[in-house]
């Protein structure tokens, strides 16, 4: 039995919606060569995922995205249909293509090469959010991807009423953050973005504390840092823990991120503390990397408190 919440409002993200056209090698990636392996294609975008993750975790959840008008958003909207998600807030742009996200895995299910298309995500505009703020003033959380516009992000500071939770979603994107910052309630880095929104180096866990410190002096409520194989360091005000990583067997890592920061939401709306949340949210990241999909169908708050009481 899965554990949904009587939200007051539901969860909101605003981000990514895209396809997915994903692939494993069976051998470790020959660079310049043709690599045998498995593909798939599924829906995908990191605020679609965080969504799904919502859903599955019990939550209301609402995405605020851009499609376009071709066979890609058909897709995506039959799949948020299934998965619970409500699109029915989302922009739709006549003659534009909808976003997609290229991905290889390596034999251990790493990622270790994508190519994103995401120009779309541009049309998620401040005067678009603007039209959106009747549910943003409703919403128990607000999830941001930093696939947004960077003038977006800022507009969503100075404007959005409920705790703002955030993704800087890669290296390239990371900078878009820093005038979001102030404003966060929670910020999930993973190291290299972390790096490059502080300046800091991070070659241990006491560097990665500095790096958190110098983003909670931001502004920042609460920064989980990832540091992929060595775990997670979560801080607040006068407050650090380091949680390890769950024991996980994994068959893809590309969909644990989204899982951790939807899990960290739903641990925010049930009155969690920095400690409970972190290994609630690495313990949904574990089940997550167990699955070959994105988006692992065993996903439940029940599963999650089981993993932890087995770790």
């Amino acid at each position: 039995m899965n554990h949904t919440i009587s939200q007051a409002g539901p969860a909101v993200v605003i981000g990514a919606a895209n396809i997915d056209i994903g692939a494993r090698a069976f051998a470790p990636l020959k660079p310049g060569d043709s690599n045998p392996g498995k593909a798939q294609v599924a829906a995908g975008g990191v605020g679609r995922n965080i969504a799904h993750n919502l859903c599955l975790l019990g939550c209301r959840a609402v995405l605020l995205t851009a499609l376009g008008e071709d066979d890609a958003a058909d897709i995506l909207e039959a799949d948020c249909r299934a998965a619970g998600i409500d699109l029915s807030h989302a922009k739709r742009i006549p003659g534009a293509s909808t976003s997609r996200y290229i991905y290889l895995c390596g034999p251990d299910g790493d990622m270790e090469l994508a190519v994103s298309d995401m120009e779309i995500c541009r049309e998620i505009t401040p005067a678009y959010l603007m039209t959106q703020q009747d549910i943003l003033s409703s919403a128990a959380a607000v999830v941001v991807d930093a696939n947004l516009p960077e003038e977006s992000l800022f507009w969503l500071g100075e404007h959005c009423p409920a705790p703002l939770f955030a993704d800087p979603v890669s290296a390239a994107k990371a900078p878009r953050m820093k005038a979001l910052l102030p404003y966060l309630h929670t910020l999930k880095p993973n190291r290299l973005e972390a790096e490059i929104l502080t300046g800091i180096s991070i070659r241990s866990l006491a560097d990665a504390g500095k790096a958190a410190g110098l983003l909670l002096e931001t502004g920042v409520k609460e920064v989980f840092l990832s540091l992929g194989s060595e775990g997670v360091l979560a801080a607040g005000q006068g407050c650090f823990h380091h949680i390890p990583c769950f024991p996980a067997h994994v068959q893809n890592a590309t969909g644990a991120g989204d899982a951790f920061l939807a899990a960290l939401c739903r641990a925010f709306l049930d009155g969690m503390d920095l400690e409970q949340s972190a290994c609630f949210a690495s313990a949904a990241a574990a089940i997550t990397v167990e699955s070959k999909n994105t988006i692992s169908p065993e996903l439940s708050v029940d599963k999650i408190r089981c993993r932890i009481r087995e770790t």
